[in-house]
């Protein structure tokens, strides 16, 4: 594996040659997550073209128009030997060098891509690599460092143990998908410190294993160019606060008001109090383990649960699945439309509404919940917000108004609830008007942060502070009734058996001693 350069071209000059596939990860290091606030369960990954390349001392233009040219110092590696379906304990021996990138991103493209990153982050010159390469077989790859410059200040410093998934996982869990073939390029995420280069601004970023091998600083200066998009071909660049946020790392970096405050004109948060939103639509109530239970246990077996604790009114009334195969676990991500009134729509329904903000930031396992009165005359979503709450790994959908586009709604694969079809717009029925404040979905009361779980029979709402309790006692409710299922299916009768009489509960309760 010694390196090889190809002359013919000053883009890949720091790698072996020009690489098949660039993969890029989405959200990989912890700091970054909890600047984000959300953590992914998995990680989730996009393509870069490699015509994107750059080489060290390059220059990258900020389009005519543009604002949020946003750089993400990345550990990249480098496959040396195809990868197809290897565990994580080998993982590593298929790569065969370590590199600086900086994966750089147009935010002002960012949401009209929908996730998949296309124009935001494939442009030419986006994603500078090098300057040299660390032989990984001499390193241990928890041991490795990135920094990021910002002319001459240091903006991003962390080390690979602190990413979420081990750079081992990320190889092989792209193995299980496709062959990584020898040349490929993975780019494994940004720390937290990424932000907004101006033109004039100098990014440099280092990859090393301190006090040992080191990729030498990659240089890249951004200027400002001068070709605008033409609005006859495609999108234009739009930018918004959640975008700027984002973008610049937190809203003070971009200059905007604390969210919430009068300053900031942000409607969603405004005026809530722990009082009256005591579980946040981030509160991490939704362990690993919690979700799993309520993977396997029905909602029948979850509601018949709730009714003994004297919570009746759970059940959002009225909604079918369009996939009643799926489960639906996650916590609610409310939103609330207001009948309509073409003023307030006028005022509220256009530009980057309390529906789109929603959609815009729901994060991974979480559940839009809609309130729209049970009106199901008029669309509450439809195909491209559903592509935009599934590329962010929303858990689902759910809504007591109704799906337009539902076939291409259906298509998109995310679990959706709703009150049936219909194919007018937004306006016809509802002004959309605020977002993750308490609500009422098909006749029952949903907090940001509540527990939602759906399946074929319907959505109940868990209170997150019984759910533990309410997911053990329907898990070993569930294994009593297969045990009765079992001796009704012997020839006995259900009197006595369902429910149990002290006779049987007594036969149940030693039911290991019987089959022995």
């Amino acid at each position: 594996m010694d390196e090889i350069t190809d002359a013919a071209d000053r883009r890949f000059a720091a790698l072996p040659g020009r690489p098949g596939k660039v993969v890029a990860v989405h959200l990989s290091y912890a700091s970054r997550a909890d600047q984000r606030g959300r953590r992914p369960q998995h990680p989730s990954y996009f393509f870069k073209p490699s015509s994107s390349l750059a080489a060290s001392g390059d220059t990258i233009e900020r389009p005519a128009g543009t604002e949020l040219l946003a750089f993400e110092g990345e550990i990249a590696l480098v496959i040396g030997a195809p990868a197809r379906r290897v565990g994580p304990a080998d993982a590593w021996d298929h790569v065969a060098w370590v590199t600086a990138a900086n994966d750089f991103g147009l935010y002002d493209l960012r949401a009209n891509d929908k996730g998949s990153n296309v124009r935001s982050k494939g442009g030419d010159g986006y994603t500078p690599i090098g300057p040299s390469l660390i032989d990984a077989r001499a390193i241990d790859p928890d041991a490795l460092r990135v920094r990021t410059w910002l002319n001459g200040e240091i903006a991003q410093d962390d080390t690979a143990a602190g990413m979420i998934f081990p750079l081992a996982q990320l190889v092989a869990d792209l193995s299980q998908h496709f062959t990584l073939e020898t040349g490929d390029v993975i780019l494994t995420g940004t720390p937290a410190g990424s932000s907004v280069a101006q033109p004039g601004d100098v990014v440099e970023v280092e990859v090393d294993v301190p006090g040992g091998p080191s990729s030498g600083r990659l240089v890249t200066t951004v200027v400002q160019g001068s070709e605008t998009f033409d609005a006859e071909l495609g999108s234009l660049p739009a930018v918004d606060d959640l975008q700027r946020t984002e973008a610049w790392g937190s809203r003070q970096a971009a200059g905007l008001p604390a969210a919430g405050s009068p300053e900031s004109g942000d409607l969603t948060n405004a005026g809530r109090s722990a009082a009256n939103s005591p579980v946040s639509a981030r509160s991490p109530v939704l362990s690993d383990v919690l979700r799993a239970k309520l993977d396997v246990v029905p909602v029948a077996g979850l509601s018949a649960q709730l009714r003994k604790r004297g919570l009746n009114n759970v059940h959002i009334d009225g909604v079918r699945p369009l996939h009643p195969e799926a489960k639906l676990v996650g916590t609610a991500r409310t939103l609330r439309f207001v009948p309509n009134r073409e003023d307030l729509f006028a005022s509220h329904g256009g530009g980057f509404n309390a529906q789109k903000r929603v959609f815009d930031a729901v994060g991974e396992g979480e559940v839009v919940v809609i309130e729209a009165r049970g009106e199901a005359g008029s669309g509450t979503l439809g195909d491209i917000l559903a592509i935009r709450a599934h590329a962010r790994g929303a858990a689902g959908i759910v809504t007591d108004g109704g799906v337009r586009d539902a076939a291409a709604v259906a298509a998109v694969g995310i679990p959706v609830y709703s009150a049936g079809a219909h194919p007018a717009v937004l306006g016809r029925k509802h002004v959309p008007w605020d977002a993750d404040v308490t609500i009422a979905c098909g006749g029952t009361t949903v907090q940001p942060g509540d527990i939602i779980v759906g399946d074929a029979d319907g959505v109940v709402v868990i209170p997150p502070g019984i759910a533990e309790e309410v997911v053990d006692a329907a898990l070993a409710q569930e294994d009593e009734d297969a045990w009765i299922a079992e001796r009704v299916a012997e020839g006995h009768p259900v009197d006595g058996l369902f429910p149990m009489d002290a006779e049987w509960r007594a036969k149940y309760n030693d039911r290991e001693g019987d089959r022995a």
